[in-house]
C-alpha cells in the first residue's frame, strides 16, 4: 500500500516540523495533550477516537486526570508512515480548534486543551 511508506529519519524531521508538539519516540509519533480535568480528558479522548475510526487508523490512546497521550504508528508496518502523519494534522487542528477572538461564540473560559 502507498500509504505505508515508512518515514526515513530525514523525512520524519520534515514533518515533525509542522508538528509542533509532537515527538518521535520509540518508533511512535507522540504527543502529550494536557486538559482542564477528567470530563475535558474524556471529551479529548472520544474526539480523538471519532477522527480516528472515521480515518480507519486508529492510535494508542493512554489517559490521566488531566492529559490524554496519543502514540501513532502504523500497526501493519510497525512504523512510522504518512497515514500517522496526516492523523496527527488532523487530531491537532481539531481538538486546538478555538473560537477566535471576536468571534459570536466565546469559548471555553479556563485553560483549555494544550
Amino acid at each position: 500500500m502507498a500509504q505505508d511508506h515508512v518515514l526515513s529519519a530525514e523525512e520524519l524531521e520534515r514533518e515533525l516540523a509542522n508538528l509542533p508538539g509532537w515527538e518521535v519516540r520509540d518508533g511512535w509519533l507522540r504527543r502529550t495533550y494536557r486538559t482542564p480535568g477528567w470530563p475535558h480528558t474524556l471529551l479529548l479522548a472520544n474526539t480523538i477516537a471519532y477522527l480516528a475510526e472515521a480515518a480507519w487508523h486508529h492510535p494508542d490512546l493512554s489517559l490521566g486526570y488531566a492529559q490524554v497521550v496519543v502514540k501513532l504508528q502504523t500497526h501493519r508496518v510497525r512504523a512510522i508512515t504518512y497515514s500517522d502523519i496526516e492523523l496527527a494534522r488532523r487530531i491537532d487542528e481539531v481538538v486546538l480548534w478555538r473560537p477566535p477572538e471576536g468571534a459570536a461564540l466565546e469559548g471555553f473560559p479556563k485553560n483549555w486543551v494544550r
